[in-house]
Formats: structure tokens, sequence, C-alpha cells
């Protein structure tokens, strides 16, 4: 049995029933055969990857609040803080009653890669609660993201770990978080990301994740002497991602013709109007059928089938296996020659080798949707600077990162023999850098 089996043998017997972190695993392990292979010996003697798929720590706890009829509520919460190797833990909250330690670990794993390849100096980690902000007051969402600050402030701190957000956790849950862990430390630090304007944040983050998936599509498609101008393109998803993935690429000359959320989906042949799904979605909380609604070209369709639309580009920025091996075949048979995800693992690993079998061109989540976490980082740089850059030096900087992620992908991909395959690419770029550090700084 290969080193590569071995381990992922020993994960799924360590951690039964997590299936979203099995998934995770196997398909970064199986992509970095490659490396591992030709690093064997070393490798084993340093017991390399039975450190590398176990968490530093994980931290759980339980989380009380009072909702608006005087209840008390308890959910569970959670950190995993994956990797250190280099540089403080970073990585999303995310809160959803999907939430669960597997889905976490999956995420902070794939975590540690991605912040690997944006090159700045963070480590992997990934927290959250199974706790739906959606249909509870301000004054309750308060309540909760304070009782959970009170624990989790235990846990951070700027050179330790540093929290943003990710599925519902928008600027209000930052914000109230923020203020419970600056009353409890008296520190006013960047210990948390994706913070206001006006109180530490920095100019980009909100478009970051979607800027940067159509900045690393827009390099993709230069290498291969394309451009966005006139590609019809689907996006899933009509959230911060799927919105601000629409904005650039609509900008750089694509036209965008759908759009989804958990009910259903929009087509509007006539390319989507933004200014209404930002109202709809941004202004009033509401769901994009209500897009329907207001533009007599489009049409609203209730379920998953956004993936039949024809187009040449496909955009997955909802959230994980949402693209399957089906959906992989309608999007090839419909003339769709690139996918790159803007969510985590959006597609599952049947349609992902599709992708590759088929000359799709395919940019993995890792590297695609890594705008976020490196526009992240970047706030930590203002705030331990006391500085605040403008939109169009961090916009550069995020254009930069970006290129620089394309070609580090690639050129992995070159030296080991799979040019094209940016799956394999992403991974050996972010595991060498990580593999590096966790040989010089000893056995830990």
């Amino acid at each position: 049995m290969s080193y590569v089996d071995e381990i992922y043998a020993r994960v799924v017997e360590q951690n039964p029933g997590e299936k979203e972190f099995h998934q995770a695993v196997k398909e970064v392990l199986d992509s970095l055969k490659l490396v591992i292979d030709a690093n064997e010996e070393e490798y084993r003697k340093i017991s390399l990857l039975e450190r590398l798929v176990e968490p530093e720590r994980i931290i759980s706890f339980r989380v009380p609040w009072v909702d608006d009829n005087g209840k008390v509520q308890v959910n569970k919460g959670y950190r995993v803080q994956f990797n250190s190797a280099i540089g403080p833990y970073k990585g999303g909250l995310r809160f959803h009653p999907s939430v669960n330690q597997s889905i976490l670990k999956f995420l902070g794993f794939e975590q540690i890669f991605k912040n690997s390849l944006t090159g700045l100096p963070i480590g992997g980690g990934k927290g959250g609660a199974n706790f739906d902000p959606k249909g509870k007051s301000d004054r309750e969402v308060m309540a909760f993201c304070q009782s959970f600050m009170t624990e989790l402030s235990k846990y951070i701190g700027a050179d330790q770990d540093v929290p943003a957000g990710d599925i519902g956790v928008g600027g209000r849950e930052i914000g109230f978080m923020y203020g419970q862990y600056k009353r409890l430390t008296g520190q006013y630090e960047g210990v948390l990301t994706g913070k206001g304007l006006t109180w530490g944040g920095s100019l980009v983050r909100t478009q970051a994740t979607g800027y940067g998936l159509v900045y690393i599509v827009d390099e993709m498609l230069k290498h291969v002497g394309k451009s966005l101008e006139g590609q019809t393109v689907v996006v899933s998803g009509s959230g911060n991602v799927a919105i601000y993935a629409t904005e650039k690429a609509q900008q750089l000359g694509a036209k965008v013709v759908a759009l989804s959320d958990s009910n259903g989906y929009v087509y509007d042949p006539e390319g989507i109007k933004l200014d209404i799904v930002k109202e709809i979605k941004e202004v009033r909380r509401g769901r994009i059928k209500e897009y329907a609604d207001e533009v007599p070209s489009a049409k609203y369709t209730e379920g998953t089938g956004i993936w039949s639309i024809p187009c040449d580009i496909a955009l997955p920025c909802a959230t994980q296996n949402e693209l399957n091996l089906e959906d992989a075949k309608t999007l090839k048979a419909n003339g769709c020659f690139l996918v790159a995800e803007g969510a985590n693992m959006p597609s599952t690993r049947e349609a992902t080798d599709f992708y590759l079998e088929n000359g799709i061109m395919f940019m993995p989540g890792k590297a695609a949707n890594a705008g976020g976490v490196a526009t992240s980082a970047l706030e930590m740089c203002q705030n331990s600077m006391r500085l605040s850059w403008s939109f169009d030096e961090v916009d550069q900087k995020l254009k930069n990162i970006m290129a620089d992620i394309y070609a580090k992908t690639a050129d992995a991909a070159e030296r080991y023999g799979v040019p094209g395959n940016f799956v394999a690419g992403a991974n050996i770029a972010g595991f060498e850098k990580v593999a590096d550090a966790m040989k010089a700084q000893g056995i830990v």
C-alpha cells in the first residue's frame, strides 16, 4: 500500500462518519501523489502526512443565548486550528444549520493550501456554529455573536488566529463579534477581518473573492489566446461571491445570464441586471425569484437545474458539491469550455475528473477563490501598520496575487508532468511551501 493510501485509510478510520473531511483529504492527497512518491522515504521518516492531516487543535463549545421570546437557545460552536506552519491560523466563520466538525475540518484542510498559494504568511483554520441568522432579529444575532465570541476570544489573536466571515457571517455579524472581543480583551487589534471601513476594514474586501475569481479566469484565458469579452457566463449563487464575480465579469465584457439561490435560479438571456440583484439581496435580503418579478426578460425555475443553461464559462459560487457528474456532462454538451470555482469544493470528485479527462479548463477553489483570504491578509497588514490603502491600491495587489497564483499553479503542474492540470498544480504549489516550513520547524 502506498503512503498516500495508508494515510487516507488512517483518516477514515480515525475520523468515522466525517465524509466531507474524507473527501477533501482524498482529493488533495491523490493530486499530491507525484510529489509524495518522489519524497516518500523522507516524508515517512518525519511522519509529515500524519501531521498534515491532523488539526493542531479543535475547539468545540456550547453557545447559549436568549431569543426575543425570552427563551434560552443553545447552539454548538467550533474553531478548527489546522496548521500554523507558515503563519497564524486564517479562515472564515460559518453560521449555518449544516455546520459540523466534518465540514469545518474539510474547509480548514483546504484552507491550508489556499492560504499558502497566496504567498502571504497565513496558516489554515476554519470555524463556525450551527446557528442560522436567517429570520433572526438584529438583537438575536447580536446576542448569539456576543455569546459565541465570549468563548472564542480565549483562542484567537492578531498573531495567533484571525477569523473572517463565511456563509451566514457578514458585516453585521463581524461587527457584533469584534465589539465583544474588544470589550472582553481591551485590545483594538486586527483579530477579525471583514471589518467595517470606519473601524479597520479594507477596501475591496467585499468584492475580493468574486473579483479574484474573475481575475484568475482572465489569466487562464490570456494563456490560451482568449479573453472574457463576449463570453456567456453562468454563475451559481447570489451572495457576495456571485454578485461580485458577476460585476467584474460584466466589467471585462462577458455576459452573465444566470444566478441562483437555495430555492431555484433565474435565467436572463439579455444579461443579468446587477443593480436589481443587489437591491434584492443586499438591501431587502430577498430571494432570487423576485428578480423575475421585476425583469420581463427573465425566467425563474425552482430547483437545481442552473447548469443546464448553455454557456461558455461556468462559475459555481454557491456551496460544496453543488455540481455533479451529470451537470458536468451537460455543461460540456452545451459548449462550456472553462469552469472555475468561486465556492469551496462546489464540484464533486466525479465532476472534477470529468473536466480533466474531457478538455474543460478547470481551476479549483483553493486557487480560484483565494482572493477573499488574500485581501483579508492585506487587511491584517493595514491593521498592523495603522494604514488604510485606496481601493485601486488594494485591487491592484489582489490582481497581482491572483496572477501569481495562476503562474505558480501552472508551473507546478508543468514541473510534475501534468501541464494544464490545475488541480494537481494548485495542491502541489500550496503543499510544497507548507511541507518545507514543517520540515524546518521540527517535530511539532
